[in-house]
């Protein structure tokens, strides 16, 4: 797989710019471009390419890129589809540093897939970053660099790059005012060559990034995501993702269990999350975020909950409702604190948390100030969200107590050790100057109430460690792609007992008399199932037979099962029927965006329940029963209701050995439904597995 970082680093603050295609003919993307770099104040070499001009505007032109008198760092390319090819060959034997390419029509349409197939192979062949083609490109604003197929406008230079796979978010957000200082932008499209996993492995190592906002309609390369979120990790830029889209877990998974319980959705939004990244459910909650993590306070550095001031009642109840929806907590304040509290407000407040400090001592600062400082210095709150709104339009004689009461809560934020989150209760209550100035003093801002707690709780992630993600990268690279041959349940059980796997004892047989013999060797009760590659669901096909505690009755049941439609091409599989216990789901698949691990409650009820925690390959036994004690029915595995608890250290054993077989052997899929657990350890009395193509 080509490396593009040299290229992308040139791509992204180029020192000198080609434009091919430049014109001056108004609405076409070769005008906009060079309008762009002139409105942004773009200050490197810049050529035009036009085999018809000399000059347009203060610019001077070339016939060809071949005709530049060296190498230039990006060569953004705005000519028809058919042309794109061609300038990119060029391109790359003049020795540049990579290509924007906003020229639509190529892989996106049937006509246009044979151009980007030799754009593509000519840029991998040559390691030649490309952004692009069919997206609006690149926008750096402190290097003043718009290599943007739409009007930008320049814009205060801040700590927050985007990436987006859809052209008109990122036109949106640049768009918005907000308060967001963006350092960079790009707009993937076809992502033909560089995917958002590669501009997000060079945005976190750009000087200036201190968190990236990422709009993605595909999982990507699972290998090169995991390698980047790493390098963010290892560096401290905040990471915010928003995945729209919920492609089919694919014909294997979806033939068993796992297809809806470990879905490409649940795989992709577990390696965010076990990266420390947030997770954003729409663009206002997307940009918010990105926005507060790019101020170095932001996140909580101690162990504490979250505390809520405010001057309304109204707004303390609906915070509080908010906060327990996402499952923040909301400690008790200290005594100390309530005493201090107590000193400082007024006979109509009620101490508490969330605290509403009542509107009566609107406009006293220093009055404001100690209190925010009194309860962000209490030992037990480690976050703060500080409500206040301020009109876009305030009377003459009012503003300068709104003004008061603002900087005095900030003021307190900034003396308090907890971090702070200065917050509107509506989005259009606080405006882009207010985010700037509170921004100045290291107090980060948010639109609406209810984006505010959305954004406490994601910021409350732990951060990524970069190692575990540099192991899940190399899990990506081993994982099985595709789907493969089916294997028989026997077939699967003589790979789970080779690997140390728990399995009861079993034979196969072809004949009710061979099957009642197997059964007196395995020991009753036993139960009996066709073994075939062609059956996955057992059940649902009456391949199962259990209990039978006679050589009679396995016979009788055996000449039963033989006569079915599913018994073509099968064999009998007895099997001693495991000990009672709480079943249990462990499924293993290769082929999300990374190999992941999938534990949850099993048996007939599994889709039913829905109960499962997705871990991300490889597992620790430590990692998976900590997913196992998350789980709403883990009172089931714990002794919950006079039960004994189960032996989950046996099971998170078994998960993690079922996790390494997968990639071991090269498997697809591996669902283990039901695993029966008891006190006395585990054993898989079902499996389905697939391997890769």
């Amino acid at each position: 797989m080509p490396v593009y970082t040299e290229g992308l680093s040139r791509l992204l603050a180029p020192r000198s710019i080609a434009v091919v295609g430049a014109t001056d003919r108004e609405g076409a993307y070769g005008d906009t471009l060079l309008r762009n770099l002139e409105r942004l104040g773009y200050a490197g070499e810049l050529w035009g390419v036009n085999p018809k001009r000399e000059r347009i505007r203060d610019i001077d032109c070339v016939p060809a890129l071949g005709d530049l008198p060296k190498p230039v760092d990006a060569v953004a390319v705005a000519v028809p589809a058919a042309a794109v090819p061609d300038a990119i060959e060029s391109a790359v034997a003049l020795g540049c540093g990579g290509a924007v390419v906003v020229s639509a029509g190529l892989g996106e349409v049937e006509s246009g897939r044979e151009y980007e197939e030799r754009l593509v192979a000519t840029a991998t062949a040559a390691g030649f970053p490309v952004c692009g083609p069919n997206g609006n490109g690149i926008v750096n604003f402190p290097a003043r660099a718009g290599l943007w197929g739409d009007s930008v406008q320049s814009l205060p230079v801040g700590g927050v790059a985007m990436i987006s796979q859809s052209g008109n978010v990122a036109v949106n957000a640049l768009g918005s005012r907000r308060g967001v200082g963006f350092h960079t932008v790009v707009s993937t499209g076809n992502q033909a060559v560089c995917d958002a996993s590669d501009w997000l492995g060079a945005l976190c190592e750009s000087e200036g990034v201190r968190s990236i906002a990422m709009f993605l309609e595909e999982d990507g390369d699972g290998e090169r995501l995991a390698g980047a979120l790493a390098r963010c990790a290892e560096r401290g830029i905040g990471v915010v993702v928003l995945k729209v889209g919920s492609s089919e877990a694919g014909a294997g998974a979806a033939a068993a269990h796992t297809g809806s319980l470990a879905g490409d959705q649940r795989v992709f939004r577990a390696l965010i999350e076990e990266s420390g990244a947030c997770w954003a459910r729409e663009p206002h909650e997307l940009l918010e975020i990105a926005r507060v993590l790019s101020e170095p306070r932001a996140r909580p550095d101690r162990t504490g909950g979250l505390a809520f001031l405010t001057c309304s009642g109204g707004d303390s109840g609906i915070a509080a409702d908010e906060a327990d929806r996402v499952g923040l907590p909301l400690p008790r304040l200290a005594e100390h604190t309530r005493e201090r509290l107590g000193e400082l407000l007024t006979e109509a407040a009620t101490i508490g948390n969330p605290l509403d400090y009542t509107s009566q001592i609107w406009g006293e600062r220093e009055r404001l100030a100690a209190i925010v400082a009194a309860v962000g210095n209490d030992p037990g709150i480690d976050q703060m969200i500080i409500f206040h709104d301020t009109p876009e339009e305030l009377s003459g004689e009012t503003e300068p107590h709104w003004r008061a009461t603002r900087e005095g809560l900030a003021d307190g934020a900034v003396s308090s050790s907890a971090a702070p989150l200065f917050a509107a209760t509506l989005p259009d209550l606080i405006g882009d100057s207010i985010i700037r100035e509170l921004s100045a003093r290291g107090v980060a801002a948010i639109g609406g109430l209810h984006t505010a707690v959305r954004c406490a709780a994601e910021l409350r992630r732990p951060p990524g460690d970069p190692a575990r993600l540099r192991a899940i990268a190399a899990a990506a690279a081993r994982a099985a792609r595709g789907d493969g041959e089916w294997l028989s349940e026997a077939e699967a059980k003589g790979l789970l007992a080779a690997a140390g796997i728990p399995v009861p004892p079993a034979a196969t047989a072809t004949d009710p008399a061979g099957a009642a013999t197997v059964a007196g060797e395995v020991g009753y009760p036993v139960a009996l199932k066709l073994s075939s590659p062609a059956i996955q669901h057992k059940s649902d096909a009456g391949a199962l037979v259990l209990g039978l505690e006679s050589a009679g009755a396995v016979a009788d049941a055996a000449g039963r099962l033989l006569e079915l439609p599913a018994a073509t091409g099968a064999e009998l599989l007895v099997e001693r029927m495991a000990e009672p216990g709480v079943e249990l789901l462990v499924a293993a698949r290769g082929d999300g965006v990374v190999p992941a691990l999938a534990v949850g409650i099993g048996g007939i009820w599994t889709e039913a329940l829905d109960d499962v925690a997705i871990i991300p390959l490889p597992a620790t036994p430590d990692r998976v029963e900590l997913a196992f004690r998350g789980l709403r029915g883990a009172t089931l595995l714990t002794g919950g209701r006079g039960r004994e608890p189960v032996d989950l250290v046996a099971v998170s054993r078994a998960a993690v050995a079922a996790g390494e077989l997968l990639l071991d052997e090269g498997l697809s899929l591996l669902e283990l439904n039901p695993v029966i657990a008891g006190p006395g350890g585990c054993a898989i009395v079902d499996a389905v597995a697939r391997r890769g193509a």
